[in-house]
């Protein structure tokens, strides 16, 4: 029988939980975590939270859909349409790179196209199965068109070498390169 990806809705704050249970029990899933920068009386640091609240994703045969409710925390199997909902694995792997490659990632809704489902990542130079295009040069976005959202990140732009300004002995302003 052939595994797909399927999602499962967890109990409130239970991601990562359900995660863990999964594990154990030999079952493949993926819990995205979103790295957001935290400030705290001055100091910053990197909190881990669940990108997708109370969605866990699960890799198994159709067949063993069923027995993921039986799971602690595990409240349902996500549908669409009278079906478990298949998640392709391109948008699978699309999420894996964007978490692990940005922080401070925002969740959007949009309009649900599961039959038309290719994942569309934006940035320049940078294709995984669709079209990438820089958002206002700051901003970087995938589109998950069968789940519904697109993922957003905002990128610390790095200043520019070649256009580093100094000023010479004599009071002169000049460009280095």
């Amino acid at each position: 029988m052939q595994k797909n990806w399927y999602i499962v809705y967890t109990k409130a704050k239970c991601e990562k939980k359900v995660a863990n249970l999964l594990t154990k029990r030999k079952i493949e899933n993926f819990c995205p975590l979103n790295r957001k920068m935290v400030t705290i009386y001055r100091k910053s640091r990197i909190q881990h939270e669940p990108l997708f609240n109370s969605y866990v994703f699960v890799y198994v045969t159709e067949e063993e859909v069923s027995f993921l409710k039986k799971i602690d925390y595990i409240v349902n199997v996500v549908y669409w349409k009278g079906k478990p909902a298949v998640i392709s694995g391109d948008e699978i792997d699309a999420i894996r790179e964007f978490t692990s490659n940005y922080i401070n990632i925002q969740l959007q809704r949009t309009k649900v196209d599961y039959y038309n489902s290719e994942v569309v990542m934006d940035e320049p130079s940078y294709i995984i199965d669709g079209n990438l295009v820089m958002v206002r040069n700051r901003s970087f976005k995938v589109n998950l068109p069968s789940m519904g959202f697109t993922l957003l990140a905002d990128v610390e732009m790095e200043k520019d070498r070649s256009l580093e300004t100094s000023f010479s002995g004599k009071g002169q302003l000049r460009l280095q390169s």
